[in-house]
Order: structure tokens, then sequence, then C-alpha cells
């Protein structure tokens, strides 16, 4: 019996154009696509003739999903895997299959192709020697401040086009001379890309949500600003260590819990005492 693989396919992230001849390749030999919408892969395939057969994988049935296809695979299916646009798992489901795939000795062969967040990297004119993907930026203000001071490099971020007025005046409110670039519909009809500080972004879009896929990206940062840790959080951690926790780790704690800096918690409560 022929040894099954999992195929991993990025799907362009709007234009069909990009998608890759490797990767029609991949679906057009796979004996099942995985994918996040058949709607929405179906689009795809019919654009470039290719028949096969789709099976849902999405945030709802992946574990279930991946249980099956592995099966499939060790009887020797081939399985390409893709998300509704980009890299699989980058944002998207399939790390699980993927998991399983390692654990079950199956081959993972990873194909390159399309991904909204090396693009938007380079469209934004940002240094990209060394940078951060954050995914989607957390919504709780603690834990943005808490990204924004641990990561001084480039941060990509995705973002939806309805919570962005909120998210770049959290970012002005923290950080507002961050240079930030907005970037909208990346290699469709419509694409934007709008640089700016924090501040004016925040502006600019305080009233007037963009429509379509956002992806975010943040300037490298100054010198982490100097702050003294709140008072309340300062107690806290006292509080902990009196109960007899350790310095380091009741500090962890409550910075985990505030978004405040543990290393900024840990010397309020030592100074003098080493």
């Amino acid at each position: 019996m022929a040894e099954g693989r999992l195929i991993v396919c990025p799907t362009p992230i709007g234009n069909l154009e990009d998608v890759t001849l490797r990767v029609l390749s991949a679906l057009r030999s796979a004996d099942v696509i995985a994918c996040e919408d058949t709607r929405r892969t179906r689009q795809l395939l019919d654009r470039y003739g290719v028949r096969a057969e789709l099976v849902s994988y999405h945030e709802h049935n992946e574990r279930e999903r991946a249980h099956e296809l592995v099966a499939r695979m060790q009887k020797g299916a081939t399985v390409a895997l893709v998300s509704d646009a980009g890299m699989p798992l980058i944002s998207d489901p399939g790390y699980l299959l993927v998991r399983a795939c390692v654990a079950a000795g199956l081959p993972v062969e990873v194909l390159p192709g399309p991904s909204a967040a090396t693009t938007a990297l380079v469209a934004s004119g940002f240094p990209a020697d060394e940078w951060h993907f954050a995914g989607f930026l957390p919504r709780k203000a603690s834990a943005l401040r808490r990204l924004l001071a641990e990561h001084r490099e480039t941060v990509v971020a995705f973002e939806s086009p309805r919570r962005l007025p909120a998210t770049l005046a959290a970012l002005a409110e923290v950080e507002p001379e961050r240079q930030v670039a907005v970037c909208r519909e990346l290699t469709k009809i419509h694409e934007e890309v709008v640089r700016g500080t924090a501040a004016e972004l925040a502006e600019r879009y305080r009233d007037a949500p963009p429509k379509g896929e956002i992806a975010l990206v943040l300037g490298p940062g100054g010198p982490r600003p100097a702050s003294e840790p709140d008072a309340a959080a300062v107690q806290a951690v006292k509080r902990l260590m009196a109960a007899g926790a350790k310095p380091r780790t009741a500090a962890s704690v409550v910075a985990d819990l505030t978004g405040q800096s543990a290393n900024d918690l840990y010397r309020a409560v030592t100074q003098g005492t080493e």
C-alpha cells in the first residue's frame, strides 16, 4: 500500500492568480482536500478546473476531523490542507492535523505561497530583519500594553475592520508616536496601505472604520519607556511574598493579571534587599 501524506497548500489571499503551479498540482493529485469553507475553496478549484472531494475542516470540528483524515492517510490517501486564504495554521486551522500526522509518523509536505503576514510586512516599509507575528492583537488593554512593551521590533497582526478604530485608539494611548501601517485588501482591486503614527491613524479611522481584510503592522518602538509600577500591583506582589511566594514568581503572577512589567514589579519589591 502506498504511503499516505499531508500536503499543506497556501491559497491566494485575494487575487486568485497568485496560486502557485505546485499548489494546483497538489490539489489535482489529492484524494481529498480539507478546507475551512467548501464554498470558498470551490471558487478557486472551479477557476482552474480542479475536481476533487472536499471535506470541511475548521475550528469547530478540527479535532474530530483530524482523527478521520489521519486514518485515511494511514490507508494510503493523500490529503491537501487549505485555509480560506493564505498559509494554513497562520491564525487558521491546521495545527491539530499537522501534529496528528507527526505523531503518526506520516509525511507532511509544506508548499510555499501567499501569506498576508509577510505581504503586509514588506508593504509597510518597516524593518523586516527582525519582527514578531502577534496573530490577532489582544483585546484587553493590559495585554496590549504588555505586548508593546515586550516587542520593540516590528510587529505584524491581523485585525477586523470593525475593531480597528478601537485598536488604534488603544495603541495611541500607549505609544502615540509609534509608526503604524494599516494594510487593507492586499492583492485585491482596492488594495491600500495607509501609514502614520498611532495617534494620526487613530484620528483618521475614529469615525470611519474601513472595509475589507486588515493586516496591521507596527514599526519598531524606541527604547522601552521607564515607568513606575502601579502601587496596588506592588502591594499585590508583596502579599503573595508574605504568603510564601518567591519574588520572581509573585511578580510574574501579578504581571500576567495586570499587564505590567514583571521586571519592574520585581525591582520594586526587591530594591535595597539584594
